[in-house]
């Protein structure tokens, strides 16, 4: 069965994938023909978020949920560049994520920080803070993550509820950051329906408004909830006045 962390490998260009991951890759590239642009669009917007965590908004603990695999500037990476003290808890239950990032971490880390693992559906929130507070001190700010994940939730409700309870449990001074798929575009949506039927977990778009309502309660920073190629796009980046699929965004709690 196609797995949605090991086809996202395969449009990064990785190697941790399997020949059905591929091939439903390639069946949903054919459905829409950017789909590769816009992973490496949301990737660039992880890196952009957390240096902007790190850096700017000071944060120096990250609670990144539905980590998915290895890439290029991961969360404790780039985290790590800033503020090398930094600790990080990584969530995921695809046994190859959790294979390979325990592979990634036997290695060490840079700087004092630490950075660990929990195998744990997102869905069960009081398991994952429970499991993130053996690394994390939830009486200081964190920065929680939850890049690509939520639309494994089927029901919306039910997806804004998870934010909004592991939310409710970090202090003032939190942040959150959030990136996923949208409904906005006809080939997405074709793509998406089509992958649900190879038997793989559906992945179900929500529309920008919906994705505002993650954010309840909390202060957008600027430039707010945007297409992700438009969010703090680099000098050097290219394609950021494009219209894309994917949007994200960064608040703080109050």
């Amino acid at each position: 069965m196609p797995a949605s962390a090991r086809i996202w490998d395969y449009w990064l260009g990785g190697h941790d994938n399997y020949l059905v991951d591929r091939e439903a890759g390639d069946a949903w590239e054919r459905i829409q023909p950017e789909i590769r642009t816009f992973a490496r669009q949301s990737r660039r917007f992880l890196a952009r978020s957390v240096r902007y965590l790190a850096g700017e908004a000071g944060m120096r603990q990250f609670l990144d949920i539905g980590a998915g695999l290895p890439a290029e500037q991961n969360t404790h990476e780039v985290a790590h560049e800033l503020g090398p003290e930094s600790k990080i808890v990584y969530l995921d239950n695809d046994p190859l994520v959790i294979a390979l990032t325990r592979a990634l971490l036997a290695g060490g880390v840079s700087g004092t920080g630490s950075v660990n693992y929990l195998d744990a559906d997102l869905r069960d929130v009081e398991w994952v803070i429970s499991g993130a507070r053996r690394t994390l001190d939830f009486a200081e700010p964190i920065a929680v993550m939850f890049m690509g994940v939520l639309g494994h939730v089927v029901d919306f409700e039910a997806a804004r509820a998870i934010v909004a309870e592991v939310m409710d449990a970090v202090p003032s001074g939190s942040h959150l950051a959030i990136c996923d798929g949208t409904d906005t575009d006809a080939a997405a949506r074709k793509a998406s329906e089509k992958y649900a039927e190879t038997g793989a977990v559906a992945y179900n778009l929500r529309s920008p408004e919906q994705m505002a309502r993650y954010f309840g309660g909390l202060q957008l920073v600027e430039p707010g909830l945007v297409p992700v190629n438009r969010w703090r796009p680099d000098s050097a980046e290219s394609g950021a006045t494009e219209s894309v699929d994917r949007y994200g965004g960064v608040a703080r709690k109050p």
